[in-house]
């Protein structure tokens, strides 16, 4: 499902029985305050939220034309969350641009998340 990451409510229902979510916005646009947020406060409702459904992994995209600080700062708190959910996770660390390279580090973190569940 693509979702609306400023409405993280939206999103709890569509959940039911997922085991990956998968956060890519690496490359979201936005005014720097909206970037912010989104890999901040939102990033951070949004894995409080995932404890109580069934997922079991998160697979976030660290790497794009978002500021890399921003994004560094998800990926702490991607992996604050699965160590005290005992949930999985991968970062795909790879640049979007080329496609393919992307694609196929996508594909493997969520065949590792799988795997490790």
């Amino acid at each position: 499902m693509v979702a609306d990451p400023d409405r993280v409510s939206t999103l709890m229902d569509t959940l039911r029985g997922v085991s990956v979510v998968a956060i890519l916005l690496g490359s979201a646009v936005g005014s720097a305050e909206e970037l912010e947020a989104l890999h901040g406060p939102r990033l951070e409702m949004l894995l409080s939220k995932l404890v109580d459904t069934t997922v079991r992994g998160v697979v976030y995209e660290s790497v794009g034309s978002v500021d890399g600080a921003l994004l560094a700062a998800g990926a702490d708190r991607v992996r604050r969350f699965a160590a005290r959910s005992r949930a999985g996770c991968e970062l795909i660390d790879v640049d979007p641009d080329p496609t393919d390279p992307w694609l196929v580090e996508a594909e493997n973190a969520f065949q590792r998340v799988l795997e490790a569940r």
